[in-house]
């Protein structure tokens, strides 16, 4: 298996390449440089692991929620790629990527994941790891108030993401005794992306050229601050 994956859904810019069980990665926190940065990114992880793009097996992309600015970026560039290779497109979630993320990195198993929304919002979801390694997604993903989000159950949660640098003390009110832990300077890696999107290729769970566009959660995207 060989996937191609890339994240603009943050401050943070990468890409990342699986072959079979091994991967490689470029990131970046770099604001506002992420069309400068992410095709010579994927340019060095092909030229690294001397393949083209017609080698592929397929491509994944971060498609939010997150930037809106950040996630056209990716999703222009990820249907450029597809269409000239007639690659598949496997589309995942930013969140659950941020929470891959903290699980590999913190050995975490119960993970608030969660980004700066702005306009006094977050993007917001709960995610436990399951059998395989992989996280899954507690509810549904959301968009909401700090002091509205949704309570998990029991104790011993860990937040990550942006949402925990602007909004901690109302996430923390609004937790009590759920929150042990959180790490406010996470942000999702094309690697996490990349290992998820290989599972969701393998279920099936693809999309054509046209498909692949961004999840916003928000319906009054043209009215909000770009990100």
């Amino acid at each position: 298996m060989k996937l191609l994956a890339i994240d603009a859904s943050t401050e943070a810019c990468s890409a990342a390449l699986i072959i079979s069980d091994k991967s490689i990665e470029r990131y970046e926190v770099a604001p506002r440089k992420h069309a400068e940065l992410i095709l010579p990114m994927i340019d060095s992880l092909l030229s690294e692991a001397e393949l083209t793009f017609s080698q592929l097996d397929a491509l994944a992309f971060g498609r939010g929620p997150g930037s809106f600015t950040g996630l056209r970026i990716a999703a222009g560039v990820i249907q450029g790629i597809a269409f000239g290779a007639e690659l598949p497109v496997v589309p995942v979630s930013s969140l659950a990527a941020l929470a891959q993320g903290a699980y590999r990195t913190f050995s975490v198993d119960k993970i608030l994941a969660g980004f700066d929304a702005r306009m006094h919002e977050v993007y917001w979801s709960m995610y436990q790891p399951g059998a395989s390694g992989l996280v899954e997604l507690i509810g549904e993903e959301s968009v909401c108030k700090p002091d509205r989000i949704p309570l998990p159950d029991g104790v011993n949660w860990t937040g990550v993401g942006s949402a925990w640098q602007v909004y901690s003390d109302a996430l923390q009110l609004r937790l009590g005794h759920g929150i042990s832990d959180w790490h406010s300077d996470c942000y999702p890696h094309a690697q996490d992306i990349a290992i998820l999107g290989v599972e969701l290729f393998r279920q099936g769970k693809m999309v054509s050229t046209e498909y692949a566009v961004p999840v916003y959660l928000r319906d009054n995207v043209v009215s909000v601050r770009q990100g």
